[in-house]
């Protein structure tokens, strides 16, 4: 298990390194991240090699871009942060690779493609580029194309804009791969690729009086198979899915999915960490798992009353949530990921720790992704947390875990186990030790 990638050459904390979103494309050989600071990074997947087998699985850089810029907004006097918000890549149709990347407020989805010919010979132009006097023009060239060193060029393709009034958290491609949907607070919009002026408003939330406001839309995925499906979840713990065949709007939903609270858990602390902070799909699209502050849960969707798993991520921080509140922690929003397979399921937590939880064993595992630790090749060693006086020399105390580092971004590959997990300006890559 080895680190593959450093964030920035491992100099200090730069704001604009911090890792905001982490992305397999979908045959795992490419894996994107965004910044704060707009820029997508995408590495590649080394070849193996006859000579040195074991080197396949590293990712080097592949190709880097500015996808987003800060932006003002004169009318409302508020500068839009160039921070990319999610990635998305569209399944790959040709030898060009596509993606989605939004900030707050824009979508945009780019190509990225080779490019190792350059065409010499044109009649019109010089070598330079520069146009020829067309007076001088006396003969017909044939242009060639010469071979020349691999390029990889990165191209906005559309812009999807100035349909958000509120932050895009979501973005999600539809299983028809003709449209996509984009999720802020109080509503989701469905556009299609080709059309960039106008979208379809297809959940609106908003009440007419906004004193009345007592939700917002956290998280939002189209079903992986049924084009017309798709979730939603809130900051209140609710999960609803929706069937664009209903009705144009889907203001009303075709399940809900809720948790009644146990009275005796009950806190001022209740609602906020009872908040979804991310809703996926598994592969199947059967089961659904959302994160909120302290758990990851397992939803079937043939059972709305009730999860049909509960994984605690963290459950001894529940002692120190007035902290948490005052340093804002309890704000942070974590995000979940299965495996290829749907057996198992990863989510971050703090100390740059990140958790795995088996479906089928119910084992679970606490690991770390740190410098120290992660020198190529090394055996990442399972942490453990305590509570309480007595301490074995190996654990660490809850009093002293680090809440500046923490495991929001992870990734797994679609079928193979490597994980991707950003550790704030880091990007960690681990893989199983079998192969």
């Amino acid at each position: 298990i080895g680190e593959v990638a450093g964030g920035g050459g491992g100099h200090c904390h730069i704001e604009t390194d911090i890792i905001s979103t982490v992305e397999f494309n979908h045959t795992g050989e490419l894996l994107a991240t965004g910044d704060k600071g707009g820029r997508v990074v995408i590495f590649q997947r080394e070849q193996e090699s006859k000579n040195q087998p074991h080197r396949r699985g590293e990712y080097n850089v592949y190709s880097t871009f500015q996808s987003h810029e800060p932006e003002f907004d004169y009318l409302k006097s508020l500068e839009i942060e160039e921070k990319i918000n999610k990635i998305r890549w569209l399944p790959q149709q040709n030898a060009a690779y596509f993606l989605l990347s939004t900030n707050d407020k824009t979508v945009k989805l780019w190509k990225v493609s080779e490019r190792d010919k350059r065409p010499e010979g044109y009649n019109l132009k010089d070598e330079d580029g520069r146009l020829r006097d067309p007076s001088t023009i006396t003969t017909l060239r044939v242009p060639v194309l010469r071979p020349m060193d691999l390029m990889v060029e990165a191209t906005p393709r559309r812009v999807f804009a100035n349909a958000h009034t509120y932050h895009i958290n979501s973005i999600s491609v539809n299983s028809d791969y003709e449209t996509y949907m984009s999720a802020d607070d109080l509503r989701i919009n469905l556009w299609n690729f080709e059309i960039t002026n106008q979208s379809f408003n297809i959940v609106d939330i908003k009440p007419a009086n906004m004193e009345e406001l007592t939700e917002v839309i956290t998280a939002a995925e189209f079903h992986p198979h049924h084009c017309n499906t798709f979730v939603y979840s809130s900051s209140k713990g609710t999960i609803r899915l929706c069937d664009m065949r209903m009705s144009a709007l889907c203001d009303r939903h075709s399940k809900f999915f809720e948790e009644p609270e146990d009275p005796s858990n009950r806190s001022f602390f209740s609602e906020i960490i009872s908040s979804i902070s991310d809703v996926k799909f598994s592969h199947t699209g059967r089961y659904i798992m959302t994160r909120d502050y302290l758990t990851v849960k397992v939803w079937d969707l043939n059972m709305e009353n009730r999860p049909i798993e509960t994984y605690q991520v963290h459950d001894y921080l529940r002692s120190k949530l007035c902290s948490l509140y005052e340093n804002d922690c309890i704000f942070d929003k974590f995000e979940c990921v299965w495996n290829g397979s749907d057996s198992v399921i990863m989510t971050g937590s703090y100390n740059n720790f990140f958790r795995m939880f088996d479906r089928n064993t119910k084992r679970d595992v606490t690991l770390e992704a740190s410098r120290e630790n992660s020198k190529p090749r090394a055996i990442l060693k399972p942490r453990k947390v305590c509570v309480g006086g007595k301490r074995r020399k190996d654990e660490i105390s809850v009093d002293s875990l680090d809440f500046s580092k923490k495991i929001l971004h992870t990734a797994w590959h679609p079928s193979e186990n490597i994980i991707a997990v950003a550790a704030t300006n880091n990007l960690y890559i681990f893989q199983d030790k079998v192969n």
